[in-house]
């Protein structure tokens, strides 16, 4: 795997990784408080066999009181570091909200929504832009139902996917099969 980096904005140190370089762009936040990189054998598996290009994106340190709108700057600022443009974005639980809050504010930048558990918000989803919807069916912290109302604001762009047996670490307990779902579903893309 491919180790961690830092980019220091303005003083913020933002952990990253990045990895692959194929033509599918993805942007993965990891959810929120979790100290293994939940994320991480998912956007290896895409970066290496399904050859996406895939910037997981973590948090700073420090502040506990980061709003959702700097959290979004501090995305927007490690994309633009590594220079990624026409990028899918998502993320897992509160890195889901990350990203549909990104792509609420700058839908030109987005070409489509990934949300891994999705929370239950009040950010609408951004026009026009596909939307992907993982989620475990024993996830008590993302329900599914949760994702299902989401989905029916949307429902002839946002796709729903269930991992069976999964709870909200689904990311890492079924890795691979997130990663496949992913995987065909943005290889249209």
């Amino acid at each position: 795997m491919t180790d961690t980096q830092t980019f220091e904005p303005d003083g913020r140190a933002v952990p990253f990784v990045d990895e692959g370089d194929g033509p599918v762009k993805l942007v993965l936040i990891q959810e929120q408080g979790l100290a293994a990189d939940v994320l991480g054998v998912v956007g290896h598996y895409l970066a290496e066999e399904a050859g996406f290009h895939v910037l997981r994106i973590g948090y700073r340190g420090g502040d506990a009181d980061i709003s959702l709108e700097d959290r979004v700057d501090d995305v927007l600022a490690v994309i633009d570091h590594v220079g990624l443009t026409d990028t899918w974005v998502g993320g897992h639980g509160f890195g889901g909200t990350i990203a549909r809050a990104l792509a609420a504010s700058h839908h030109e930048r987005v070409n489509g929504l990934l949300l891994l558990g999705v929370e239950e918000n009040e950010i609408p989803v951004a026009p026009v832009i596909p939307v992907l919807i993982i989620q475990g069916s024993d996830d008590t912290t993302t329900p599914p139902a949760t994702g299902e109302r989401l989905q029916s604001t949307v429902p002839e762009r946002a796709s729903v996917k269930t991992i069976t047996g999964g709870d909200h670490l689904f990311p890492m307990t079924h890795p691979i099969e997130t990663a496949v779902n992913i995987e065909e579903y943005l290889d249209w893309d």
